[in-house]
């Protein structure tokens, strides 16, 4: 019988490198939004609502929404995996986070694809 220690994210690489890519594209769609956001004629409903009308622009802004819940996830579930011991809290925990950053998913659809 192989005694496995389940404590510590030990995730490695893969992870590591998701994390960077979430947080590249999080950082070039703040400048891309910040410039777009800037560059509108007068910042009332109706050129806010405009911004948001482009199909694109909804999906990059989904994007990076998703790119904000899984950055998220990655770097609570390590520190839930590396300083919550307790097997049953830790996974409660992971279900917790989980379960709120998707219902925080549906929620950005929702507004994204209401306006």
């Amino acid at each position: 019988m192989v005694n496995r220690k389940i404590v510590g994210a030990h995730y490695g690489l893969k992870d590591w490198i998701a994390q960077r890519a979430t947080a590249v594209y999080m950082a070039l769609y703040t400048v891309v939004f910040a410039i777009c956001a800037l560059t509108l004629p007068e910042l009332s409903h109706e050129a806010w609502s405009g911004l948001f009308a482009n199909g694109p622009f909804k999906f990059l802004s989904f994007l990076f929404f998703l790119s904000v819940f899984y950055h998220a996830w990655i770097g609570v579930r390590d520190i839930w995996m590396d300083y919550v011991k307790p097997d049953g809290l830790r996974l409660a925990l992971h279900l917790v986070t989980l379960f709120l950053l998707i219902g925080y998913a549906g929620w950005a659809a929702q507004i994204l694809w209401r306006l």
